[in-house]
């Protein structure tokens, strides 16, 4: 089979609808000649009824990035589906309501903690359990949002998605010397399940669609999809500990 990722075997993380970004990964992934694994947290079964809508349907495996034994046995069940892994797609963040939404001053070192984990901290952990699948040339890509500022009522989230894009950087310096390639994406907003659960998110949506050089369509992943791609590919052999930003330029411009 010809395309970009003809024999590529990818896991790929996050896909909750078929509005996510994760989920136009693993269909141009598919369409390009790759063989796709997801992983579902907790509703594996609504995960498997998107999984159904792919050009060829997935196994799907269950992984709760925060549990311990999950991610001890992640390779040995995914070697059930692939003998191996060429990507990883992370695509996993949550922060409870108290982190979001103008909450920061206010949010308790609890809920903190559990953004932080699952937002940050997940991206070294699902790492080192894909690393024994994964040889030289493979590559990890993850996705944030420009963290270089601060942004209305994402609150705790752009601190996690600050340490997110820091964790990038040392996984780079950590997983180079064994060939691993580890990159982000930074994707302009999107009227996903995610953003959706974020109060006052669309304060700043419009700003975006205003103010891109290229404009920004709120409601189409595959640009953000495209770019993690590629980065899967092989046509970034050199790139680690990079972040590309698929956002229309937006980040570029001043006010």
């Amino acid at each position: 089979m010809s395309g970009l990722m003809a024999g590529k075997r990818l896991l790929i993380t996050g896909v909750i609808t078929d509005q996510s970004i994760a989920y136009s990964v693993a269909r141009l992934a598919q369409e390009q000649g790759a063989t796709v694994v997801l992983t579902a947290y907790g509703r594996v079964s609504l995960v498997e009824r998107f999984a159904k809508r792919l050009p060829v349907e997935p196994p799907v495996v269950e992984l709760d990035v925060n549990n311990t034994d999950h991610l001890a046995s992640l390779a040995d069940r995914v070697r059930e589906h692939v003998d191996g892994l060429d990507g990883v797609l992370h695509s996993i963040a949550f922060g409870p309501q108290s982190t979001l939404g103008g909450g920061f001053l206010t949010a308790p070192w609890e809920d903190v903690a559990v953004a932080l984990q699952t937002s940050t901290y997940s991206y070294k952990a699902l790492a080192v359990a894909c690393e024994p699948l994964l040889g030289r040339g493979s590559a990890i890509v993850g996705l944030t949002f420009d963290a270089s500022q601060a942004w209305p009522v994402y609150d705790w989230m752009g601190v996690a998605k600050a340490g997110l894009e820091s964790c990038n950087r040392y996984l780079a310096r950590y997983l180079g010397p064994k060939g691993i390639r580890v990159n982000l994406v930074s994707a302009g907003p999107l009227r996903t399940m995610a953003a959706k659960s974020i109060p006052g998110f669309a304060e700043f949506e419009q700003a975006w669609v205003s103010r891109a050089p290229l404009g920004w369509e709120l409601t189409n992943a595959e640009p953000a999809a495209r770019t993690c791609l590629a980065l899967l590919s092989d046509w970034f052999p050199a790139t680690t500990g990079e972040i590309v930003h698929a956002d229309g330029g937006f980040h570029a411009v001043g006010a």
